[in-house]
């Protein structure tokens, strides 16, 4: 029977065969332990010299790491292993012999590491990470499509540059200028007056250059818009939805997060609702901690976001900053105009800003004004204007960004361990 190393838990007692990769070894004279994997987990291989043919175990000794080979055994229970199960191996078939395999067991640095990123990955901590990341992936699907939100493709070439052409990639249109999308959510903001509740996910560019460990060139967002939610509807679906992927994780990713050591007390206590701050009393937080040259109307940095997450043992929002700080489209507070329907959800434990989302403009005078004060009155801002022209309704919506939630719950320090392939300031290989 072939199977994978995540089913063998169906097959206990029987002879299983599995394609794997030999990812570590250990033996003495009368038995090798195969540490094996195949994209689906890790599990070990028992080779006995009394059970196996002469040259099976001798096969079983020399193998070198990262051959890739067929293993025959039987599935066994093995309460010693965080897996669960062992396969005791009764023959091996070598499909390619991999020698002087680059990444070994001893400590490596981070830029040899990421020089190898295709071969890294194979690495149980790598391979936990994005593990973890497919299941947030999962959940996030599941968590919109079982509240009627319609998935929508923003464009990533696009014409206009909503939030700054300094952080944005040029590229050439055939004869216009182009850039990479910073964000996909004005066009998310023209799905929802069509589908009413909509989100995307795809790839989001900047071009900062910033080396902090918080910060990737490229990365993904989950950006949902919602016709007819105010920032308070908005606020109560950024907690719902961040506690469901949460308990995804702590359900689905045992043995991932098991493997990294995490500790989930933290990620346990992810449930909504989640407490809630004014940037006011962020501010008077701040000074209270010894923050005394932080002042109203600047933005918040690395030191800031953290010191503000001590103060609460949950994920926490800070909402109604200054409207100079933020983006152009934000709908000011009524009853303060000076500060904006907007919040930004900061993580504990230092993983600092995960969402950024607030209520958008939707009368078309007080948006044509912000045309004006941002200096958005060209034809590439039309279509924009349209959405507050024709069925103007009040809208919410907010960005979630994929790496930073993934170094969070896996409680990895660096967001390039969380895609694939990391595009830094400094790295575009491999």
């Amino acid at each position: 029977m072939k199977t994978t190393i995540s089913q063998v838990s169906k097959y206990v007692g029987q002879e299983v065969t599995i394609g794997a990769w030999l990812a570590n070894k250990r033996s003495s004279g009368k038995i090798a332990f195969l540490q094996l994997r195949d994209g689906t987990g890790f599990i070990q291989g028992v080779v006995v010299k009394a059970e196996v043919a002469e040259e099976i175990f001798q096969s079983a000794k020399n193998l070198t790491q990262e051959t890739s080979l067929y293993v025959t055994g039987v599935v066994a229970e093995d309460n010693r292993s965080p897996f669960g199960y062992e396969l005791q191996v009764k023959d091996l078939e070598i499909i390619h012999e991999s020698t002087d395999f680059p990444i070994t067991p001893k400590e490596h640095g981070t830029e040899f590491l990421m020089d190898h990123r295709h071969l890294w990955l194979r690495s149980k901590k790598q391979h936990a990470i994005m593990k973890i990341r497919n299941e947030i992936i999962r959940a996030t699907y599941n968590f919109f499509n079982e509240n009627d939100y319609v998935k929508i493709d923003p464009p990533i070439l696009t014409g206009s540059s909503a939030e700054g052409t300094t952080e944005l990639f040029h590229t050439k249109y055939f004869d216009e200028e182009a850039y990479l999308s910073q964000s996909g959510q004005l066009y998310m903001e023209a799905a929802a007056m069509a589908f009413g509740k909509v989100f995307s996910f795809g790839p989001t560019f900047r071009a900062e250059k910033s080396k902090t460990r918080r910060h990737l060139i490229e990365f993904w967002m989950i950006e949902p818009e919602m016709a007819f939610m105010d920032h308070e509807d908005s606020l109560t679906v950024q907690e719902q939805y961040v506690s469901y992927i949460a308990e995804n994780v702590l359900q689905n990713c045992k043995l991932e997060l098991n493997a990294l050591e995490r500790n989930t007390e933290s990620l346990e206590k992810i449930k909504a609702p989640f407490p809630r701050i004014t940037y006011d009393e962020a501010i008077d937080l701040l000074k209270e901690k010894g923050f005394d040259d932080i002042e109203w109307g600047e933005d918040f940095g690395a030191p800031h976001e953290t010191a503000i997450a001590e103060s609460f043992e949950k994920p926490v929002f800070i909402t109604h900053y200054p409207a100079d700080i933020k983006a152009f489209y934000m709908k000011p507070d009524p009853k303060r105009p000076e500060v904006v329907l907007c919040a930004d959800l900061i993580a504990p434990e230092g993983y600092g800003e995960i969402i950024g989302g607030s209520q958008r403009i939707d009368d078309l005078s007080l948006m044509e004004q912000r045309y004006e004060e941002h200096n958005l009155t060209g034809d590439a801002y039309k279509w924009y204007l349209e959405l507050r022209k024709y069925g103007s309704v009040p809208h919410s919506g907010f960005g979630l960004g994929l790496e930073r939630t993934v170094a969070w719950f896996a409680g990895v320090e660096h967001v390039r361990e969380t895609i694939p392939f990391p595009r830094l300031l400094n790295r575009l290989y491999p």
